[in-house]
This record gives structure tokens, C-alpha cells and sequence, in this order.
């Protein structure tokens, strides 16, 4: 998908703009009050951030948003960074690092100095690229096998007890890729469920693209319950057949939440049984027909709507 390789090319490209980046203290951006609150990612609205980082993130609260999901940007000062989400005063409980593209502990150190409480990957390639090939490394996420999938298991454990070890928990974002079958007639997901420690790998599911990969969310949340920690919301014009491909017909398929097929109010519902902390906006653009404060609205009435019953 030319949206979701251009997101995850970005997030490689980014994840580093904060080494570096003076670290005065590490007060942590989440707190109670946030589980009860809708939260957004980042990568929505990264266009107006980077033209407008206090005025985007003012805006947003404004809307109703209690916190962000960070993502790769430029972030070129935590300190600033932290006072502008202060200010605004929005939380930022979660963020997606570049594991398995640059060193484990440096992306743990970003996560650190961001005062996250969950790290997560939202792509974990079996192998760091050769030669730097991002794009081949996206590509074969299209290509995935079974054992591919063990090596990634292998990665998020370590990854796991090294985020535990600083006080953080790691967690996995799932896509559609997962939920092809390989050889021996599982789905990756499944490898990974079983290949991982519950103990040092949550999951944040992403509801939309489960359901466009063939998979029930919900059936997916109720089973893993001790698991799942944060659930990212995106809506889906179609889901049948499933799309098991990242590719550009994939993402012509997102729409704003509420206007298409993916059944994210049963995914909510077993979600709340859970006990999942975090609910999150993940509206891929470009919007159509809206700007991205019109579609931000859209997708927090949505889930707010879920919230009230």
C-alpha cells in the first residue's frame, strides 16, 4: 500500500530525530485519567504537526482527545515536545519505535526519555534490512513464512524483557499480513501468539485491519484478554474478500470511522471486557473530501459515541 509503505518508510526514517535530543527529566505523559479518554496517532496528523505543533496539538484537545500516540517525526526536542502535549494538555501513553529496523536499546532510550508507558512496534521485520533497503524490508512483509514469523516471536521476547527491564512494556501492532495462512495452515498471528511470553509481549490490536485481514477482533480480544493492552480503531469500506497484502488497493479501502464495514463496535465491546487501557484513532490519509481536523472530529465522535453506550 503506497499510504502504509510511505507511513512505515517514514517511522524508519524518523524514529532517530530525537537521539540527541536534550532530556531534562522524565516525567511521564499518562496517567489514570487517560484510560477513560479517546486517544489519537500521531501519524494522522503529521502533515499539520509539522507546520503547526502547538496549534495542531491545541486543536485536537479541542476536539476532545485526551492523549497521542507518539510517532516518528520531528521531534527534535523532548523537553519541548513534553510541554507543548502539557500545555495542550493532552497525555501520550504509547509510541511506535522502529524495533527490528535500528538497536533495541536506543529505540528503548527514545521510549524512555518520551515517559511512555508502552512501547510498541507497529512493523518487526524478521531480519534489519540489508544494506539499509527499507523499502525490500516492507516489501516482505507481503511474503512473510512461517518461520519468518518464529524469528519475529523471538525478536518481541527479547525485545519484551529488555522494555520490562526499564520499566516499560513492549507491545505488538498487528496489520493484515498477519492473518495469511502459511505453510502448516496458521496464520502468522497465531505463530506469534504462541511463539511469544504473555508476560513480556502485550498486543495492541488494530480492529480495522484485523478485519481486513479475515480476522474477528473481537473473538481475537475475548481470547487473549490478559494480553491485549491498547486497541487502535480504523474503518474499512470493504473486508471481503480479506486483504492479506500491504498495497495501495488496501489502503484505498480506509474511510472514516463509523462509514465502513469493519465491525468495530463488537471489537470495543470485548475490548471494555478486557480490560483494555487505551482506545485510539488510527486513521490512515489522505481524507477524503475533509481536512484532517474534519476527519479527527468524525473518528473521535465515533469512538467517544462507543464510550457513552
Amino acid at each position: 500500500m503506497r499510504t502504509s509503505l510511505t507511513r512505515r518508510g517514514f517511522l524508519v526514517r524518523s524514529a532517530t530525530v530525537v537521539a540527541g535530543a536534550q532530556v531534562t527529566g522524565l516525567t511521564h505523559l499518562w496517567s489514570a485519567d487517560a484510560k477513560s479518554q479517546v486517544g489519537v496517532q500521531m501519524y494522522m496528523f503529521a502533515a499539520d504537526f509539522k507546520k503547526d505543533p502547538a496549534g495542531t496539538l491545541g486543536k485536537l484537545k479541542g476536539i476532545g482527545y485526551g492523549y497521542v500516540e507518539a510517532f516518528g517525526m520531528a521531534i527534535t526536542n523532548i523537553p519541548e515536545f513534553k510541554k507543548m502535549l502539557s500545555d495542550a494538555g493532552l497525555g501520550c501513553p504509547s509510541g511506535h519505535f522502529a524495533f527490528g529496523f535500528m538497536p533495541t536499546e536506543k529505540m528503548l532510550d527514545d521510549a524512555s526519555a518520551l515517559g511512555v508507558r508502552y512501547a510498541v512496534c507497529s512493523v518487526l521485520p524478521p531480519e534489519a534490512p540489508k544494506n539499509g533497503d527499507i523499502m525490500a524490508a516492507m516489501q516482505m512483509l507481503n511474503h512473510l513464512t512461517g518461520d519468518d514469523f518464529k524469528k519475529m516471536a523471538a525478536k518481541a521476547n527479547e525485545i519484551g524483557e529488555s522494555a520490562q527491564k526499564r520499566g516499560l512494556e513492549f507491545a505488538y501492532h498487528n496489520h493484515n499480513v498477519e492473518f495469511r495462512k502459511v505453510e502448516g495452515g496458521e496464520t502468522g498471528y497465531e505463530i506469534l501468539l504462541k511463539e511469544t511470553d504473555p508476560k513480556l509481549v502485550k498486543l495492541e490490536v488494530d480492529a480495522g485491519w484485523m478485519a481486513a485481514g479475515g480476522a474477528d477482533a473481537a473473538a481475537l480480544i475475548a481470547a487473549n484478554a490478559n494480553r491485549v493492552r491498547l486497541m487502535h480503531f480504523k474503518d474499512f469500506s470493504t473486508v471481503t474478500p480479506p486483504i492479506n497484502e500491504l498495497s495501495e488497493a488496501a489502503g484505498a479501502h480506509i474511510v472514516d470511522l463509523g462509514a465502513g464495514v469493519a465491525p468495530l463496535k463488537a471489537a470495543y465491546e470485548a475490548a471494555r471486557k478486557a480490560g483494555v487501557e487505551y482506545f485510539i484513532v488510527d486513521h490512515d490519509p489522505p481524507f477524503k473530501g475533509k481536512t484532517m481536523l474534519e476527519a479527527a472530529k468524525v473518528d473521535y465522535n465515533y469512538v467517544a459515541g462507543l464510550m457513552r453506550g
